[in-house]
């Protein structure tokens, strides 16, 4: 499908309620949800290092800037797909590969995801996670704002791509992009929450987002990488981890069964 015949469509309102248009909202619904998992973790992330009072509002303006874009996107996409068009190549002899302005876009987000990703790592295992507290360095609201809204930009282009080679119908594919981001901001806190609860779990979610910029990163030079291995080792990855926490969690209670506490450090001196 080109994005002429995308454009073209929306005149006939009647052709748009049929079963074939339903089957493929659900199923594009479902896979923006899943390609929106990178974004829920990214800014997961991000609002964590805010004062508890200013992550909802991060998340809700973060997930709303994510929809606004889609649309957006959905609705340029002529020039969407324009950005797949050839604007320079590279000879070097032993490679060669001509660039787009996808290539470029998902070439810079791709190196913004693998260098913010190491940076948060290195932050956490050197000086702790204190970014709110009073050890670490001070983080604005409006640069969290801006971190969002960039990798906003790389995520929303794979996203109206993957749609557009999808759906025929523009009304479709922004309703799915609409439903998948309501799901999004309804799950967002309790993943953030998640998140910060569970060290490890923070330090697997930058890995999966230094795995998802070499993706990136290596889309931009022409190298395609499979998202099902990717998503595959990442829920491989995540179900080792949930295991490990529910190990953890039942020698705790052994523990506090033995004791007479319930988890927390016991006291073994003598009491006189």
């Amino acid at each position: 499908m080109d994005a002429g015949t995308v454009a073209a469509v929306g005149g006939d309102v009647g052709s748009l309620f049929t079963v074939a248009n339903g089957i493929a909202l659900l199923t594009l619904t479902a896979l923006e949800i899943v390609l929106g998992i990178d974004n829920i973790i990214f800014l997961s992330i991000l609002t964590g290092k805010l004062p508890e009072k200013d992550r909802p509002r991060a998340r809700l303006i973060g997930l709303g800037l994510a929809m606004g874009a889609r649309i957006v996107l959905l609705l340029c996409i002529t020039w969407v797909m324009s950005l797949k068009n050839q604007l320079f190549a590279v000879d070097l002899g032993f490679w060669q590969h001509g660039f787009s302005g996808k290539d470029l876009i998902l070439l810079a987000g791709g190196l913004f995801l693998v260098a913010k990703s190491v940076h948060e790592i290195h932050s956490k295992l050197e000086a702790g996670d204190e970014a709110h507290g009073g050890g670490g360095k001070a983080v604005s609201f409006a640069g969290i704002i801006v971190q969002i809204i960039l990798i906003d930009l790389v995520f929303s282009l794979d996203s109206v791509i993957t749609a557009v080679g999808m759906v025929d119908r523009i009304e479709v594919m922004i309703t799915a992009v609409v439903i998948a981001i309501g799901v999004m901001m309804a799950f967002a806190a309790k993943i953030g929450a998640f998140v910060e609860r569970h060290p490890t779990i923070k330090i697997l979610a930058l890995s999966f987002l230094i795995l998802i910029g070499v993706m990136l990163t290596a889309e931009g030079f022409g190298e395609h990488i499979k998202k099902g291995y990717i998503y595959f080792a990442m829920a491989f990855a995540l179900g080792v981890e949930m295991v490990n926490l529910r190990v953890r969690k039942n020698q705790q209670v052994k523990i506090g069964g033995i004791t007479g506490h319930a988890g927390g450090p016991v006291d073994f001196s003598a009491k006189g």
